[in-house]
């Protein structure tokens, strides 16, 4: 697999012999890790000591101000080393990688912190660490193995980082398009959206999407579309517009625009944009006696207590 092809598929759903191919660690590599390890594990309680002294003086260090949570943390860290100097990339060694970036991504930690830490655990491991028991050759091609496998692991646990990132970006964002189209029930037959902000091509979509599900739910006639809190009105705002209207009223529902100030209204005649027989009014109030009227209703003052 070339680097291009691994930028297009995940590595979760590499095999580990792609991945061993497309980081370069070949079955030589991983005896040199696990020859390595006989001069690193033993001195595993120091790596971790030493990390942690560091992890003091680090921004992130309140994420581990629990007592408790910091040894489970050490003693993850230590099961963590012990398995990377094994020296054997299966399955269940990149699930383990991967769930890592899961839990820091859980955790609330920052990829410059792991990216810091783990320049950290380079320096310890190939300097700090090492007791000068190999020939020259052997430590040069001993660390260039244990290097290739570091960079295989952060891969693993980037990706997974990011990817549990961007669901909860996509989550809270589906979250935010559904809070910003509140299609109500304001009478019988008769549905309201106030629209505030701008609107784009997603929006437009979700707008569609919650006021054709809202009609179908309620059998609603008449959807007052209230625009008067959109920010800018330009050619593709018009057009998405259009198209609400022209679905609503394929699902048997009315739909008028609302909130058309002499700014828009201007704007869109300039624009020259075929508005066709969409229904407009200047104010909510008139297209809610406009709606009522449609319904048969209408709004009369009550009686004034004397």
């Amino acid at each position: 697999m070339s680097p291009d092809q691994a930028s297009a598929t995940s590595l979760a759903d590499t095999s580990p012999e792609e991945l061993l191919a497309l980081y370069g660690v070949a079955p030589a590599d991983l005896e040199r890790v696990r020859a390595y390890g006989t001069i690193i594990v033993p001195k595993l309680d120091e790596l971790i000591r030493l990390i942690y002294v560091w992890m003091e003086s680090h921004p992130d260090r309140d994420l581990l101000s629990d007592e408790e949570t910091l040894k489970r943390v050490q003693s993850r860290q230590r099961a963590y080393w012990e398995r990377f100097f094994e020296g054997n990339i299966d399955e269940r060694y990149l699930e383990s990688r991967q769930h890592l970036g899961e839990v820091h991504a859980h955790i609330g930690l920052s990829l410059p912190a792991y990216f810091s830490a783990m320049n950290l655990i380079n320096h310890l491991l190939t300097v700090e660490l090492y007791d000068g028991s190999l020939s020259h050759q052997e430590y040069v091609t001993a660390i260039d193995s244990v290097t290739k496998v570091v960079h295989l692991d952060t891969a693993l646990v980037v990706e997974a980082y990011s990817r549990m990132v961007n669901e909860s970006i996509a989550e809270q964002s589906q979250a935010l398009v559904e809070m910003s189209t509140p299609v109500t029930v304001i009478w019988e037959g008769i549905l309201m959206l106030p629209v505030v902000g701008i609107i784009d091509s997603k929006r437009a979509q979700a707008i569609m999407q919650a006021m054709l599900t809202k009609i179908a739910a309620t059998q609603s006639k008449v959807i007052i579309l209230d625009i008067s809190g959109v920010a800018v009105v330009d050619t593709a705002v018009a057009n998405h517009l259009i198209k609400i209207t022209q679905a609503t009223k394929l699902m048997g529902c009315v739909c008028m625009l609302s909130g058309i100030s002499p700014p828009i209204a201007q704007t869109i005649v300039e624009l020259g944009v075929e508005v066709g027989d969409i229904m407009t009014t200047s104010s909510l109030r008139d297209a809610l006696e406009d709606a009522f009227t449609r319904r048969g209703l209408g709004i009369r003052p009550s009686a004034r207590t004397p």
